[in-house]
Parts: structure tokens; C-alpha cells; sequence
């Protein structure tokens, strides 16, 4: 009989690839989590069980409990698992026996790291575990009879300390999540290093300003302003995609706007090309096709576009905002409008004055209320400190019919249908541009 593994949270983005892997590995796998949700729905289709909401009485005979880093100590199921004397990891503590014996290839990073390992997973043959939903394999968990692993390494929570990698890619290592850290840059520069130099093969973007310093570590390095020339956005059927030269290996060409979708694939090039071909690699690229939620094109006429992008730091918002002016222009349209719901009131506060500028280029500004994340609300002056950029303050947006209303309360106090318009944020805004809400 299989060994059963029981996942407490297994609605989160990581937690279920994790149990989908195990799944496909031939454990026996349940599941549990305070909502059902789309990732829920999902998994009991796949024939998975989950129950909601939680219970002790989930908790029954099996072999590990795995939780996620949201669950708290007095979680009525962790509290049953730890009465009954079972062997408990969480998330993070779980990844040494998930990954044992693999070859990893992890990709790391405060931006970027979803599109890159979706990249990877496009050239490299091998099982896939991300933290989004690669459109490619329609799942954020791809499984392949193989040694190979593509894993997508969390800094958040220094979880990427717990992985081995055989190779190790880094798209940038920029300050984020540094109340796990204690606020200490020296902790958090200190982990990212751990990382690089606990891998056989490392590949780093070498104009990062940490990564820069590195100068003592072998590694694969990346020079974006002189490695990558020629960067052009072709539209092919309507969708954007990106040209580039890299070095003197020739050109390439992969699905999405901006520099760095061409930096994300220079980076997935180099690590490839330690194990495959060259013309492999060019090929094996084209297969790529994005991934949800990241420059998501949700409905595209020729009146307008909607797009739906996980951006919620500041840097992501600035390059999505190009991308998206970028595509704008090349599509014919005139006006960009961005719909923005703040993610945390501590990420907000800690980057505020980045916020303040990253909007640059737009011809109209929504706020929506932040998504809390479990955070205990506090006050922020949008309207003082976003006041440049005349925003509407909105409560929340509907997609219906072509046509995106936004709502304060009940009544619309405007409508979308001309131009491109892109949502922002890594909260509920996702679902609402969808139409599911």
C-alpha cells in the first residue's frame, strides 16, 4: 500500500504542485484547505481528496502531514497530526524528501522566476514544479519519467536553502520579503549566496547589483546591456513576441513583450545549453507560450485588449507598464489604462515611493482597496501620494460582454472598451478581470 501524505493548505499555488508530484509519484494524497477554490476543483478532478473546510477528523492514518507557511500553530489539523505523534514538515521542510534524488534545475530571484522556470521547462525534458500555471502544460505541476526536475526556488521564506540544485539560475536577487529576513540585507544577501554556491552550475544575470559582486563564485554569467542586442516585439497572429541576438550564438525568438522576457530567456538559454544542443534550444524556446496570470492576454478585438499580470512590487509593475505601452503601440491603440489592487499594506508602505513612480506612461490610473493577505489594515494616502496620475478609486472591477465595469459599491462608476487595459496585482483582481466574481 502506498504511503499516504495528508496536505493541510493544499489550495496554494506551491503546495498543490507539490501534491500533485507526490501524487504522480505513487503516494496516496489528501488534502485540505479553509475555501474550495479553482486550484480546489481542480485537484478533487484529478482525483485527489480534498476537504473543506479543515477538521481533525482529515487527520487519520497518514504517514506525513505536510502545511503551508500560511497555516497557523493552532490549526485544528496540525494540532490533531502533532497529538497523534505524526511526522510533520512544513512546505519548506518538506523540499529535501520531494526533491530527493533528482537533478534539480532551480530557478531563483525576486522577478521573473515563474516565466523563467516555464521557459526552462519548454527546453529541458523533465518533470516541471511552479509556482503558477504554465500554458504550456496547463498546470503549475508537469510530470515526466525523469532525473530531472524544474523547480522554481522561493526566497520568501529562504526555502530555496533547503534545495540542492545541480543548477542554479538567478534572475535578480532585489530586497523582497525582508520581514522574514528581520529586515537585515545582510541575512538576505547572505542566503542568496548560500543558494548560488550550493549548486554544481550556476547561471546569474551579472548586472544585478548583488549578483555583480559575486566576482569569487564560477558561474555562468550574464551581461544584458552588452550579451543581448537586436531586441524587437513582433506581433504574430495578434500575440507579442520577442527577438533577440544573444552573444554570437545567433537569434532567438520566445512569446512575450519586453527586455526582460528576452533577459528571462537568455538566462534559460545558458542553462540549457549545458546539457542540449544549440539549435535544440532555439527550437525547443518556440514552444513556450507564457504563463497565467503573467501578461495573461484574457480578450483581445480590434478595439481593445485586457490583460491580467501578477505584478505587485514596484520593479515588476515599471517593466510590465513598457510591455504594455509597447504593445499598445503596436496594436494601434492609444490609451493604456491600469487597474491596480495594492498587495499588503507592509509591501505598500515599504516600497511607497517606488509606487508612486512606476506608474509612469499611463493614461489612467484605478485603485483598488489593498488585498490584505491576512495583514491588519492600515492607513495609506493614495489619494496624497498617487494624486500625479488623477486615479479613480474603485471598490472592485466586472468583466461582462467584452466590457469591464468598474464598481464602487454597487453602481459603475465607469467602463473599459477602448485601448489596452492591464490589471496589477497579486491579490483577487485576477478572478475579477475574469469574470469570476
Amino acid at each position: 500500500m502506498a504511503d499516504k501524505i495528508h496536505f493541510i493548505g493544499i489550495g496554494g499555488i506551491g503546495l498543490s504542485a507539490l501534491a500533485r508530484f507526490l501524487k504522480r509519484n505513487g503516494y496516496e494524497i489528501s488534502g485540505s484547505d479553509m475555501k474550495e477554490s479553482h486550484i480546489t476543483r481542480l485537484l478533487q478532478a484529478e482525483g485527489i481528496s480534498v476537504s473543506i473546510p479543515q477538521s481533525p477528523s482529515n487527520i487519520t492514518d497518514q504517514s506525513i502531514v505536510i502545511h503551508s507557511a500560511a497555516v497557523k500553530e493552532d490549526n485544528v489539523e496540525l494540532l490533531e497530526a502533532k497529538k497523534k505523534g505524526m511526522l510533520v514538515l512544513s512546505r519548506k521542510e518538506s523540499l529535501p524528501f520531494v526533491l530527493k534524488g533528482k537533478k534539480v534545475y532551480a530557478v531563483a530571484g525576486a522577478h521573473g522566476k515563474s516565466t523563467t522556470s516555464a521557459m526552462l521547462a519548454s527546453v529541458v525534458s523533465g518533470s516541471v514544479l511552479i509556482g503558477a500555471e504554465s500554458k504550456q502544460f496547463g498546470s503549475n505541476m508537469h510530470y515526466e519519467e525523469s532525473d530531472n526536475i524544474i523547480f522554481e526556488a522561493d526566497e520568501s521564506d529562504s526555502s530555496f536553502l533547503n534545495v540542492t540544485p545541480h543548477i542554479a539560475i538567478v534572475t535578480n536577487a532585489e530586497p523582497e520579503h525582508m520581514e522574514h529576513y528581520d529586515y537585515n540585507l545582510d541575512r538576505f544577501f547572505d542566503a542568496y549566496r548560500t543558494f548560488i554556491e550550493k549548486a554544481k552550475i550556476r547561471v546569474l544575470n551579472a548586472e544585478d547589483a548583488f549578483l555583480s559582486t559575486l566576482k569569487d563564485i564560477e558561474a555562468i554569467r550574464l551581461y544584458p546591456s552588452v550579451d543581448i542586442k537586436n531586441i524587437k516585439t513582433i506581433i504574430r497572429e495578434g500575440e507579442p513576441y520577442t527577438s533577440f541576438v544573444l552573444k554570437n550564438l545567433g537569434t532567438f525568438e520566445v512569446f512575450g513583450v519586453g527586455e526582460h522576457i528576452a533577459i528571462n530567456a537568455s538566462l534559460t538559454i545558458l542553462a540549457a545549453m549545458t546539457q542540449n544542443s544549440l539549435e535544440e534550444v532555439r527550437e525547443r524556446l518556440k514552444a513556450y507560450k507564457g504563463i497565467k496570470k503573467r501578461f495573461d492576454i484574457l480578450e483581445k478585438d480590434e478595439t481593445h485588449v485586457i490583460i491580467d499580470d501578477y505584478a505587485h512590487h514596484p520593479t515588476e509593475i515599471e517593466v510590465t507598464i513598457k510591455s504594455a505601452r509597447k504593445y499598445a503601440k503596436l496594436l494601434g491603440f492609444k490609451k493604456v489604462v491600469a487597474i491596480w489592487q495594492p498587495h499588503k499594506y507592509s509591501r505598500t508602505i515599504d516600497n511607497l515611493e517606488k509606487f508612486k513612480e512606476c506608474f509612469a506612461g499611463i493614461d489612467a490610473l484605478i485603485i483598488l482597496p489593498v488585498f490584505t493577505a491576512g495583514e491588519k489594515e492600515q492607513f495609506i494616502d493614495f489619494e496624497k501620494h498617487f494624486g500625479q496620475y488623477h486615479p479613480i478609486f474603485a471598490d472592485k472591477v466586472s468583466r461582462q460582454k467584452g466590457r469591464l465595469k468598474i464598481l464602487k459599491g454597487a453602481q459603475t462608476i465607469e467602463e473599459l472598451h477602448n485601448g489596452l487595459i492591464i490589471g496589477l496585482g497579486a491579490g483577487d483582481i485576477t478572478y475579477q478581470l475574469r469574470g469570476n466574481n
